[in-house]
């Protein structure tokens, strides 16, 4: 496990937050399901809310201080990461901490800490 681990560590930060931002989404979408009665077009718009850039950086900024140091150097990695993309419906900053939060999502995800994961997917609800 502490190759594959090592490997992980390894990838390119934006390619933990391309899995992450799927992950998140599926969550979202899963969660919505569950909670709620909406049609088809309004899950997708309440989804739309909470996986667009500005809602998952002001999500990591409230969750930064529950990170442990790990978590935190996953986020600065991914952050200061080169990328080349530029944001159609955010500044560069509220982009820069939204793939933050995807690259944290898709590392404890790729990781398989599925316990770490749910416990900070829960605090984004």
């Amino acid at each position: 496990m502490e190759e594959e681990d090592q490997r992980i560590n390894n990838l390119n930060p934006l390619t933990w937050a391309y899995i992450g931002d799927a992950v998140y989404e599926l969550y979202i979408r899963e969660k919505l399901i569950e909670e709620t009665n909406l049609k088809p077009h309004k899950l997708h718009i309440e989804a739309v809310k909470k996986v667009r850039a500005q809602a998952q950086a002001d999500i990591l900024q409230k969750i930064e201080d529950k990170l442990n140091e790990e978590e935190k150097e996953i986020v600065r990695r991914t952050r200061n990461t080169k990328n080349h993309h530029l944001p159609k419906n955010s500044n560069i900053k509220e982009y820069m901490y939204a793939t933050a939060f995807e690259g944290l999502i898709g590392y404890l995800y790729l990781t398989k800490r599925e316990e770490r994961l749910m416990q900070i997917l829960s605090y984004c609800i």
